[in-house]
């Protein structure tokens, strides 16, 4: 199959070459009747001339050999009977009547009588022209005759050269097409390149098409295409992030409850089979049972509780409610509170009495988290401080390793993978989204061996 450049160079030429054909025989017959027509205007005035030199002439064969001598045209002289006088180039006493001839018969009707004819005399085509004529007050003709081939040889070696100029245009044509064929594949081959980087998804490529108009606008066309495409991929990108990201966050969810809810839901499962199975269970055994499966029923609550709560954060379908209340004697109740499950622990709360205003139930659980999470990985008293504008949970725990800082405020992920809580490891995460809420942020510095401490950030909290 022949390339759009090969077709071009082929219909241009052949189109130039047909032209060039056609132009060539209108200019063939043309040239050949102009040549002809100059000849025949020629014998004409050679005609003139020997009539004004006729009336002095006694001998009229000798001057019709002399004027072929000099000249190499057949010249006869013709009687009005059609009778030979003189003739150049034969024996006129062998020649046939002329009165009949086209020619002669032509000239009594308009000053000068044509025709081209073969000569039977000279076996020759001949160009005639004949006008009618008086010498010594008779009426004659006078004949001058050329050979066509005579003619016609002036007509080749003029065609010759013009045949040389055609083929010379015709090689230059040529050449031309051949560079507007490069300047053509140059361009195709700019954009079948560009379009090769673009079907790899390289959005960024470059492409340059310079000769013509036509593929600059191709171009162009391409470019604003490719720049759609890049902005559908980029927005197809981040749909399939997103739902990774959501497929992930399910996986990590179902992951979680398995994981998690395995412990109280077995020992639910445990103490109602024992319970079933043994009628006769004493009833202080059979209420210290039922109170397992109540308090495990009530860690699962909590579990779900704080996964709604969590995703409900993330979501940004909670509402911050402002109103003012004192930040140290919320520190205080949490701490009390926190007391009640943690015994024979210490909760150290060194906040000075700090007039805030921003939600307080949002805040209520940050504090309960953070504290909580340090009462689980401590054994020490945990300290709960207002330096400057940022509140502080400190513990002497387990601390945190450097590789897992950054981790630790992902959903699900908790630091003791092998201890079992109700946390399912959303505290931090759900840290991390309310105090985005209240235009806060979580602050860890941690070493491993050494405690942990929580800060975030209360200066837009805090009532002026």
């Amino acid at each position: 199959m022949l390339k759009i450049h090969q077709i071009f160079i082929l219909k241009f030429l052949l189109l130039f070459s047909s032209a060039l054909f056609i132009t060539s025989i209108i200019s063939y017959l043309a040239l050949k009747s102009i040549i002809i027509e100059h000849n025949k205007n020629h014998l004409k005035h050679a005609i003139e001339l020997i009539e004004v030199e006729l009336q002095d002439l006694n001998d009229l064969d000798s001057y019709v050999v002399q004027i072929y001598t000099r000249t190499s045209l057949r010249t006869t002289i013709i009687a009005e009977d059609g009778t030979v006088i003189a003739e150049s180039s034969a024996d006129k006493a062998e020649m046939d009547n002329h009165a009949s001839r086209f020619e002669v018969m032509l000239s009594n009707s308009q000053d000068y009588g044509d025709i081209i004819r073969y000569s039977k005399t000279v076996n020759a085509d001949f160009l005639y022209v004949v006008k009618k004529a008086r010498y010594e007050n008779e009426t004659i003709y006078i004949r001058l005759s050329m050979s066509l081939a005579q003619i016609m040889d002036d007509f080749y070696a003029l065609w010759t050269k013009l045949l040389f100029i055609f083929i010379g245009v015709l090689l230059l044509a040529a050449f031309v097409s051949q560079q507007m064929s490069k300047r053509v594949v140059y361009d195709i081959r700019q954009i079948t390149e560009y379009l090769d980087e673009v079907s790899t998804k390289n959005y960024k490529a470059v492409i340059k098409t310079k000769y013509f108009y036509e593929f600059l606008q191709i171009s162009l066309l391409l470019k604003n295409l490719v720049k759609k495409l890049s902005k559908n991929e980029k927005k197809k990108s981040k749909h399939m992030a997103k739902l990774r990201l959501i497929n992930k966050q399910k996986n990590d969810i179902l992951s979680a409850i398995s994981h998690e809810f395995k412990n109280p839901v077995a020992a639910i499962i445990g103490y109602s089979q024992t319970i079933q199975e043994d009628s006769e269970m004493p009833k202080g055994i059979r209420d210290k049972f039922l109170g397992k499966i109540t308090s495990n029923g009530e860690k699962i609550s909590k579990m779900l509780d704080r996964l709604s709560l969590s995703v409900k954060l993330e979501n940004g379908d909670l509402k911050v409610n402002k109103s003012e209340f004192e930040l140290g004697q919320l520190c205080n109740e949490i701490a009390s509170n926190l007391l009640l499950k943690h015994k024979n622990r210490g909760i150290v709360v060194l906040v000075e009495p700090t007039t805030l205003f921003s939600d307080k139930t949002m805040l209520e659980l940050v504090l309960i988290n953070l504290i909580d999470n340090a009462l689980k990985y401590s054994k020490s008293d945990v300290v709960v401080a207002l330096e400057g504008q940022r509140l502080l949970v400190k513990d002497s725990g387990i601390g945190i390793k450097e590789d897992e800082l950054q981790k630790v405020t992902s959903k699900f992920y908790r630091v003791d993978k092998n201890s079992w809580d109700n946390s399912m490891g959303l505290g931090l995460a759900m840290v991390t989204y309310t105090l985005k809420l209240l235009d806060s942020s979580l602050e860890i510095e941690s070493k491993f061996g050494k405690g942990s401490t929580f800060g975030f950030g209360i200066a837009k909290m805090i009532k002026h």
